[in-house]
């Protein structure tokens, strides 16, 4: 499983054989590269019961609100080891 935590706050976790790179965050959301040798799911800690704007690779997956936790889930189809670019912005 990959986790990450800054000052003690969660802010990504992945189902194990995927890794992330590039992981950045802002006060509209966050962005990062994500590879797997298969399907992945994701979970990223964000400011509790708001709405955000996903986009996998170029496409948008629509519009997604966290739950109480600030946590959202998506799920990632990697068809190769190549890198998929999550975006996740606030609106």
């Amino acid at each position: 499983m990959t986790k990450l935590e800054k000052n003690g706050s969660f802010l990504y976790e992945s189902v194990p054989g995927t890794s992330v790179t590039d992981f950045a965050e802002n006060e509209e959301g966050v962005v990062f590269y994500v590879a797997a040798k298969e399907n992945a799911q994701i979970t990223v800690g964000l400011v509790s019961q708001t709405a955000y704007e996903v986009t996998v690779g170029e496409e948008s997956i629509g519009v997604m609100e966290t739950n109480l936790s600030g946590k959202l889930s998506v799920s990632v189809e990697c068809l190769s080891e190549e890198p998929v670019k999550v975006e996740i912005k606030r609106v």
